[in-house]
């Protein structure tokens, strides 16, 4: 009889390598594995490839699609009869997903080994709680899955979490909280970018709407939202910012190294600086109120903004981590992404684009054959851009 060490090892050789998310990342990574002749399985929780970039599909990206193409992809696509888009050109989310995902995910070394509908609940060793060490390295991974006919487990060598942050919007709350009253308001409120030229004009047309957040997604909704009010003039728009000073949140303009990013910010300063949008800086949400004119924001310090009709939630993602809660993971306290990586990812200090290429040892956790990559990777870091994570995988 062979030994328990023995056996592990020799179950652990032939277990394919689990993937969770069917995104860009997961399946450049899934992609890799390929060219290498690895076993995998890709587990995706919507039911199709890019369900969160579908989520925002009528927003066009800052970064060209020489940028948002992994090299081995787009060899393999190539080799497929694939045209490849102009490369200069900016692709919205759903053009991303149609012109790239779809098609990589219908190479045969892939599409076999893809299953959707299977969202990813829990991650762990199959014989070891997160406190049992002895011979831990040498453990499948235990996949927990919930799909529409229930619940399943799948064995694995090695997992690589490239589920994304997009499912896990942060809150109002200037303290990370949700503010008080922000869960009985979620009626009104839209965590993302809205497609307020599209699906969701009725909802905003001749509306008065506060938008918090002060990032590149934010900017992309107030601009949105000022072409709804041309079409539209009775709809008011009011920008709620934390910062006192949000000179600096405009970005870099003609400097910027994405013309289309820097872009953003100048013609979001053009709009406050001629009062089409209302600026509320220094505003730290604490409380929502109902009132019979719609919802108000209010701070710590009493100040109000509104009543307005609406409220987009532009204030980033966080990742889920309570699904790794039985691995032993490093994890940046702050950032909540691998430690290493933070220092070079923090946004009191960083820049996007600045970070150097990065992989296995800055992505490593205490828990053997288990990574985070892609967005996810970045923790509550906003400044993530797929080429690093085709650079990750």
């Amino acid at each position: 009889m062979r030994s328990g060490t023995e056996e592990d090892r020799s179950l652990s050789s032939r277990l394919p390598v689990v993937m969770i998310g069917a995104g860009p990342v997961g399946l450049a990574a899934a992609v890799h594995l390929a060219a290498r002749g690895q076993r995998f399985t890709v587990l995706e929780a919507g039911p199709a490839v890019g369900t969160h970039l579908d989520a925002w599909g009528h927003v066009q990206v800052f970064s060209p699609w020489r940028y948002n193409v992994d090299p081995l992809a787009r060899t393999r696509l190539q080799h497929a009869g694939w045209t490849e888009p102009d490369p200069e050109a900016l692709p919205t989310g759903a053009e991303l997903v149609t012109g790239y995902l779809q098609p990589l995910a219908k190479l045969p070394e892939l599409e076999a080994h893809i299953r959707f509908g299977a969202r990813v609940t829990a991650v762990a060793r199959t014989t070891h709680d997160k406190m049992k060490t002895g011979g831990r390295e040498r453990a499948p991974f235990e996949v927990r899955i919930r799909t529409a006919t229930g619940e399943e487990s799948l064995l694995a060598r090695a997992v690589i979490d490239a589920s994304g942050t997009y499912a896990m919007a942060n809150p109002l709350g200037s303290n990370g909280l949700a503010a008080v009253g922000e869960p009985e308001c979620r009626a009104q409120i839209f965590y993302g970018i809205p497609d307020v030229l599209g699906s969701a004009r009725e909802r905003y047309a001749g509306r008065a709407v506060a938008v918090v957040g002060s990032g590149h997604s934010a900017f992309n909704a107030l601009l949105e939202l000022a072409r709804l009010g041309e079409i539209a003039p009775a709809t008011t728009i009011t920008w709620v910012v934390r910062r006192d000073d949000v000179a600096g949140a405009y970005g870099g303009g003609v400097a910027d190294a994405l013309p289309a990013r820097g872009n953003l910010g100048a013609r979001l300063r053009t709009l406050v600086d001629a009062g089409r949008i209302r600026l509320a800086s220094g505003f730290r949400t604490h409380r929502l109120e109902r009132t019979e004119r719609g919802i108000a924001l209010r701070d710590a310090a009493g100040r109000v903004v509104g009543p307005v009709d609406e409220i987009v939630a532009v204030t980033g993602f966080r990742p889920d981590l309570a699904m790794l809660g039985e691995l032993r993971l490093d994890l940046d306290p702050a950032v909540e992404c691998p430690r290493a990586l933070a220092s070079l990812i923090d946004p009191n200090v960083h820049s996007c684009g600045t970070v150097p290429p990065h992989g296995a040892d800055e992505l490593r956790h205490p828990e053997p054959g288990f990574y985070i990559v892609g967005m996810k990777s970045y923790g509550r870091a906003p400044t993530f851009l797929m080429l690093t994570g085709y650079e990750q995988v």
